[in-house]
């Protein structure tokens, strides 16, 4: 356990790990359960949300959502079902951001699943741009805003309205793009996505 996880900042931000994708250029293969040293890729990123201290995960499924909790060991995670995954990232991310509600969080850091090369040191960096519920900030790689990415919940409402298709929170961030805190992660991550067979290369 780090130092952060026993910190009120730890528990007052959530993770929130979207992992509800289906693979369509995978041969729909669902990214939950793409294998990764020896485990399906979903317990990696739950992994790295914890080493990076969010002590609160909630971890939202769709694509062959029975399999991944039957197969991945995911303990101590809020597991949120998405019937509407095919539309798009843009649905997963309302589906977790209203998974939060009540539960006390006063923000939430959103990661995908399908970024094995951004690890907890990133995680920290975000989480430590936190300071109440209206932070916004994102990690930055080389002055490029990625993730993981930190949502105050003065902010949920806003962005939940303008997330539709795979576009997530994109809209809301460039209208806010004044308020929001890029902090470089360039040196301790690789942003990169797995996306195609040939992305494949990048698990172990």
């Amino acid at each position: 356990m780090t130092t952060r996880e026993t910190t009120g900042e730890a528990r007052a931000v959530a993770g929130l790990l979207l992992a509800a994708g289906g693979g369509r250029r995978l041969g729909g293969r669902p990214k939950a359960l793409l294998p990764h040293r020896g485990r399906p890729l979903v317990e990696h990123a739950v992994r790295m949300l914890r080493e990076g201290g969010c002590a609160t995960v909630h971890v939202v499924l769709g694509a062959q959502a029975g399999d991944v909790r039957a197969r991945a060991s995911l303990p101590g995670c809020v597991l949120v079902d998405n019937p509407d995954w095919e539309q798009g990232m843009g649905s997963s991310l309302r589906a977790g951001l209203d998974s939060l509600a009540g539960t006390g969080a006063r923000a939430a850091l959103v990661s995908l699943v399908d970024q094995p090369g951004i690890g907890p040191e990133a995680v920290a960096r975000v989480l430590g741009a936190y300071e109440d519920e209206e932070s916004l900030a994102s990690a930055a790689y080389d002055g490029v805003r990625g993730h993981p990415v930190l949502f105050g919940a003065a902010h949920w409402a806003g962005i939940a309205a303008t997330a539709t298709g795979d576009r997530g929170a994109r809209a809301y961030l460039k209208e806010h793009r004044t308020a929001l805190a890029l902090v470089e992660c360039a040196d301790v991550a690789r942003p990169f996505d797995i996306d195609t067979e040939a992305d494949l290369a990048h698990l172990e």
